[in-house]
Order: structure tokens, then C-alpha cells, then sequence
């Protein structure tokens, strides 16, 4: 068994630094041609025709999903999929810096491959396309549509951050994360239906949709200083009206809700809900809700992380197993997490002191060689992670016990 897991770690390290360059140019290119969720058409492309190129059969648009994808390899045995993250944010572009995750998941996989190939252990390794993370859960919709069904041993993926994020003290040598946790959240978007009327000529036929709106937003605005500290309550007017001198008689905002489980979350949206509800009804307008996937809470597995952090130690990098500072971000990947063992670890990128998540600054970072190199050291753990899991049945049983018994780790 050593000497099987020993030959893997070889073949993984050459055929990530093989591919270093094709990896490279994949990473540019979506990060050149951003798409926000389920327009992931260009990135969509630019994967599969690498995957293909490099010898792989994909199929494309699966699930259900135009912007989806998957290759698989191998048979019988335990599956291991490996996520990959590409859509990005409005405005801002890989401010989240999916381009990062997606090739460190496709890396994992090609080395995950030929290793598994060389071992002639049975085992399947599936790369999985999973789109519009940022918004709509993706993941969700491909959890329903049956993308984790067959018994997999492990799903795999791996998303950056700023240091600062994660670690107490910035200057030590920590190149990244194994159990990274976020909070749950629940996403919606309202709809106000008023009456217009000529905003000077007669106000009073007309039914305000916008002023409930502000309503809605005020009163929820008021409830924040009644939540945990680490409870999130976020909200944006997407439709506001058309002119000044027209009363609105429709407008949309944007919500989410966050807390640390999906219990607390649930609570939460509970009492912002009333809070909305008593704005449109104060101005006397319609209230009409439209949902969509909630992310359930990130949670980790112990025994994928422990190996995560000893396989990183063996290609020289410094991880740390548990994080030192709680983070109030979401992620679709948790509700895989609640349905398979699961491994979403972080690495961290050379960044200015002051850049964050989410900016056109970190957008920036997310395109250099630093950032590059990081991923696919990630990459190269990842994949690791899929053979030890695959090679050693302790390992599965482990992941396994620790989804059913150890789910709060």
C-alpha cells in the first residue's frame, strides 16, 4: 500500500507540472471571458474542448444544465468527483476567482487519472462541471438531477482566499486551508405590485410599489441590530421604477439571508419575511416571492482533511487543518457536503494587505503566476486526496464514518 500511494504522489506531481502551461492558458481565458451564472457558455467551451484535446471523452451540457459538464474515467470501485467552479461575478468579474478553482479541479482530475491508470486499481474519478455558484445553486440543481448519486466516496474541490481571511497571523508560512466551513444562506428576490399614476398630477390614484420597497428595506435594516453577531442580512434594489414622475407600480429587490446552519438561517428568514411583508402591506401593494436554491452550511470531514493536510506536507506545503478565523461566506458546495463526504479546502493568494473577496482587486490577483502556482499545488493535494481514497479502504470507511457520525467536525 505505501509503495502504491508513494508511485501516485510521483505520477500526480509529473503530470500537474506537465500540464502546467495548458492549465495556465485555460485560467486566462475564463478569466478574460467572465459569465455570470448559467451564461458560462464561452468557459463551458474553452474546458471541454481542452478535456478533449488532452484525450478525454466529455459530455456536455448534462444534467439538465446548458453550462454543465462531465468526463469520467476508471471502473468499478469507489467515485470520486472533483468539482469545477467558472462563472463569476456582475461588474466585477473572477473577483471570486473561479478561473483558480476550476483549474486546480481539472488538474486534480488529469493527475488523479493517470495515476489511477498506472495503479490498475479499480475506482472511478469524475470531473464534474457545476456552474452559477455565485447565484442560482448550481450545485443544488445538479444534487436533484442526480450528479451524486452511485456511491461516491468523496466530492473534491478547493476555492482561494486572502490570508487574512483564514489566518491569525498573516506572516506565517501557511499556504492554505483543509476545512474551510461556511455559514448557510437562503436567497430570494421580491416583487412589488403597486398602480402608476402621474406622480404630480395625481399621486393619490396611484399605488407606490417603490415606497414599499424602501419600506421592506428600512424595517429589515431596523431587525439588524436584533440578530447574532454572526447572522448576515443582505439586500439590493434590482428594479426601482422607470421615471421621477411616474408613481412605480413594480419593483424587485434581492435577499439573502445567512447564519451558520440552516436552522438558525431559517429562523432568520422567518422574521426578514414579516419585516417585508408589513412594507408591502403598509403601502398597499402585492407581495410576490421568488426563490431559488438555499445553500445549506459547509460542513467538513475530518478524515479527508487529515489527508489533505499530510499530502500537502509531502509536496512541501504548509496547510492548516482547521480555520482560525470563522468566515460568513456560502456555498452551493455545502449542500453537497450534507449529501456526500466531501473535501472544500482553500488556498490562499498573494494579495495586497487591504484586498478582499468579491473586488476587482482580488479579480486582478486571481490572473497572476502566483495565483496560478498555488492552485495547482492545491490541485496536486486534491488529487491525492481522490487516490488515497480510491488505494486505501481505511481512508473511505473513514470519510464514510465521518459524514454519518462526525457531520459537525
Amino acid at each position: 500500500m505505501a509503495g502504491s500511494i508513494t508511485s501516485a504522489r510521483s505520477v500526480v506531481g509529473d503530470t500537474i507540472d506537465r500540464f502546467n502551461t495548458g492549465l495556465r492558458q485555460v485560467s486566462l481565458d475564463i478569466h478574460s471571458h467572465p459569465e455570470t451564472a448559467f451564461q458560462e457558455v464561452y468557459a463551458h467551451e474553452i474546458i471541454t474542448k481542452f478535456l478533449e484535446t488532452s484525450g478525454f471523452a466529455v459530455s456536455r451540457s448534462t444534467y439538465g444544465l446548458e453550462t454543465s459538464f462531465e468526463t469520467e474515467v476508471g471502473s468499478g470501485g469507489n467515485l470520486v468527483i472533483f468539482c469545477a467552479e467558472y462563472d463569476a461575478l456582475p461588474q466585477i468579474g473572477h473577483g471570486c476567482g473561479h478561473n483558480l478553482i476550476a483549474i486546480s479541479s481539472i488538474g486534480a482530475f488529469l493527475a488523479a487519472a493517470e495515476a489511477l491508470k498506472r495503479s490498475g486499481a479499480p475506482g472511478r474519478i469524475r470531473l464534474l462541471g457545476t456552474p452559477a455558484e455565485e447565484a442560482g445553486g448550481g450545485k443544488a440543481k445538479l444534487i436533484d438531477a442526480g450528479a451524486f448519486s452511485g456511491g461516491v466516496a468523496a466530492a473534491i474541490m478547493a476555492h482561494p482566499v486572502c490570508a487574512r481571511q483564514i489566518l491569525n497571523d498573516t506572516s506565517s508560512r501557511h499556504t492554505g486551508l483543509a476545512a474551510l466551513k461556511f455559514i448557510a444562506t437562503h436567497m430570494f428576490k421580491t416583487e412589488f405590485r403597486g398602480k402608476s399614476a402621474h406622480a404630480a398630477g395625481e399621486p393619490w390614484n396611484g399605488v407606490n410599489a417603490f415606497d414599499a420597497a424602501v419600506a421592506a428595506y428600512n424595517n429589515v435594516a431596523l431587525l439588524r441590530q436584533h440578530i447574532e453577531p454572526d447572522d448576515r442580512i443582505h439586500g439590493i434594489m434590482e428594479v426601482g421604477g422607470t421615471v421621477a414622475n411616474v408613481i412605480p407600480d413594480y419593483t424587485r429587490m434581492s435577499w439573502m439571508i445567512r447564519s451558520p446552519t440552516i436552522v438558525r438561517s431559517t429562523k432568520l428568514l422567518e422574521r426578514v419575511k414579516r419585516c417585508i411583508a408589513a412594507g408591502a402591506s403598509a403601502h398597499g401593494c402585492e407581495l410576490n416571492y421568488i426563490e431559488t436554491p438555499t445553500y445549506l452550511n459547509l460542513t467538513s470531514n475530518k478524515t479527508l482533511c487529515e489527508v489533505y493536510v499530510d499530502e500537502m506536507a509531502g509536496f512541501d506545503q504548509k496547510v492548516l487543518l482547521q480555520q482560525e478565523k470563522p468566515m460568513t461566506a456560502s456555498t452551493d458546495m455545502g449542500n453537497v457536503a450534507h449529501a456526500v463526504p466531501s473535501f472544500h479546502g482553500a488556498f490562499i493568494v498573494p494579495t495586497a494587505p487591504d484586498v478582499a473577496l468579491h473586488s476587482k482587486q482580488f479579480a486582478q490577483a486571481a490572473s497572476t503566476d502566483e495565483a496560478h502556482e498555488v492552485a495547482l499545488n492545491c490541485a496536486k493535494g486534491m488529487a491525492m486526496i481522490a487516490m488515497r481514497v480510491l488505494l486505501d479502504g481505511k481512508v473511505a470507511e473513514g470519510a464514510r464514518w465521518d459524514f454519518e457520525n462526525n457531520h459537525g467536525w
